[in-house]
């Protein structure tokens, strides 16, 4: 999550909302394919992780993973997944340097400023292991703005993200594109990315 204090207490008050919304199609199929890239028993960081839907796929899978969110709200959720260890944090808490075998960011990055995607993304590069997989699903368009609810958000375009990524020394694999209804009702185009570390 961002430190952007309006949008972590919208996703404090609305995180049991939240927690009802149906996986899409196009993400569980990115996240059966994140699954597949890595290794037996991967250690994973689900970063951004809302009430643990993904983070809860992943460790019946068979990965290890650690889940962080700036929620307080989204975190009391994600804590009540059995052998998940789930703790708050803000993207520029992300210290680790050659820990996992994959980092998910389904649709949290979206909430960090534009001008910090590229620090963002060098914290992820140097927390993966060397040819770790990396996930990321962003809304399209250019803005940022905030949406009905009031969440900040910054949409990019794909060549913008692809550009972000390899700057950061990602080697992007797999795209995939859709729309999708989210907790404020708007329906958005996005796009899923997963890269190499």
């Amino acid at each position: 999550m961002s430190a952007d204090a309006q949008t972590l207490s919208i996703y404090d008050a609305k995180a049991a909302d939240y927690a009802k919304i149906v996986v899409s199609k196009a993400e569980h199929k990115s996240l059966t394919g994140f699954v597949d890239d890595l290794p037996e028993a991967a250690y994973v960081l689900d970063l951004g992780c809302g009430p643990g839907h993904y983070a809860a796929e992943m460790l019946k899978r068979g990965c290890r993973v650690d889940a962080t969110d700036g929620s307080a709200a989204m975190i009391a959720l994600a804590a009540q997944v059995e052998g998940l260890k789930a703790r708050q944090a803000l993207f520029d808490d992300l210290d680790a340097i050659d820990t996992y075998d994959g980092i998910w960011a389904s649709f949290s990055l979206l909430h960090a400023p534009r001008e910090k995607l590229p620090q963002h993304l060098a914290q992820i590069k140097r927390a993966l292991k060397a040819g770790g997989v990396f996930h990321i699903g962003m809304k399209l368009g250019a803005a940022e703005a905030r949406d009905a609810l009031g969440r900040a958000y910054t949409y990019v375009s794909e060549p913008e993200l692809l550009a972000l990524l390899a700057g950061a020394g990602f080697e992007p694999y797999d795209i995939q594109k859709g729309k999708g209804v989210g907790l404020s009702g708007s329906i958005d185009d996005f796009i899923l990315v997963r890269a190499h570390g």
